[in-house]
């Protein structure tokens, strides 16, 4: 059995994406490591920072993002389809480019593949979320933010990557997945309050075109505001060995609000208002009454297997 790892990104490391910790975290059970670098701007060295890893086993695909894709995300899952149409391996592990996993969990993660590949039923594995928000202490779990979605596939099922690289379908399908038994930890929300609003302006370009985004963010703060974050819950876990150096270099501790009301200026996060709330805590509720995930609407881009 082969595992191939695949990811796609442009611009990381001037929009602050720890591309090298991603990559890092997976490719010790990765036969390979295929990886679909954009051409970024004159001031990004992305493809630099990820030939530094230094090893055999990555692939890159040098790519070109156009613009006309940028709808709806799509660009997204064009890239990502570009790596996982080179993977050789039986399966293929997706990881984005804010993506990490710990290594305590890479062990589960192979055995979950072995223990499948053979199994018709399964065309995936679903890992759970951590969604880090502001800073590496604390995460999210509104309503709304995703609590569970697709990270490894089976190869050669035509399962591909779906909308804005959210989760893949298998002939616009969901697929059939399996509980992976393991946890991805998102960073995609905790940067230096500038490189964070940058962050947002290029996601957003991405899904409403560079113009509209340029317009949008002509009249926003050059710094996102992550409001208070004692309104989070705290996490008192590790975080995976490749992150250290990575979280090392938090230097923005003083422009974050660890506690009082949100800054009544700007638009509350969804996290924030009264009805996202309301609806966490029916959902929080749920799940300790009858365990696992709660959704109360919002769809899915999976078909769990099994009771997990």
């Amino acid at each position: 059995m082969k595992i191939s790892g695949f990811s796609m990104v442009r611009n990381a490391t001037k929009l602050y994406y720890p591309i090298k910790q991603s990559i890092k975290s997976i490719l010790p059970i990765c036969d390979e490591f295929i990886i679909a670098i954009g051409e970024g701007d004159e001031d990004d060295n992305t493809r630099e920072v990820v030939e530094s890893i230094d090893s055999d086993k990555i692939k890159i695909i040098d790519t070109v993002w156009k613009e006309e894709d940028f709808v709806n995300g799509r660009v997204n899952a064009i890239q990502t389809n570009i790596a996982l149409d080179a993977c050789e391996g039986d399966w293929c592990f997706y990881v984005q480019a804010d993506e990490v996993v710990h290594e305590k969990y890479l062990p589960l993660i192979k055995d979950r593949c072995i223990e499948l590949q053979n199994d018709d039923k399964i065309e995936g594995l679903v890992f759970d979320y951590r969604h880090f928000w502001g800073d590496y202490d604390h995460y999210q779990i509104s309503h709304g933010w995703y609590k569970r979605e697709v990270r490894v596939i089976k190869n050669n099922l035509e399962i591909e990557s779906n909308n804005s690289a959210q989760g893949f379908r298998r002939n616009g399908e969901r697929i059939k997945a399996a509980h992976a038994n393991a946890e991805i930890f998102h960073y995609g929300w905790v940067r230096p309050p500038k490189y964070m609003q940058d962050k947002s302006k290029a996601l957003n370009s991405v899904h409403w075109g560079k113009e509209k985004a340029k317009k949008v963010y002509k009249t926003k703060a050059n710094e996102f505001d992550y409001g208070p974050l004692d309104q989070l819950p705290t996490y008192s876990g590790t975080h995976p060995e490749v992150m250290q150096d990575w979280m090392a270099k938090m230097n923005w501790e003083d422009k974050l609000q660890y506690s009082g009301e949100p800054d009544p200026r700007r638009e509350l996060h969804k996290h924030e208002k009264l009805k996202t709330k309301i609806i966490t805590a029916i959902e929080q509720k749920l799940e300790r009454q009858f365990g696992g995930k709660i959704y109360l609407s919002g769809h899915r881009n999976y078909k769990l297997i099994g009771n997990k």
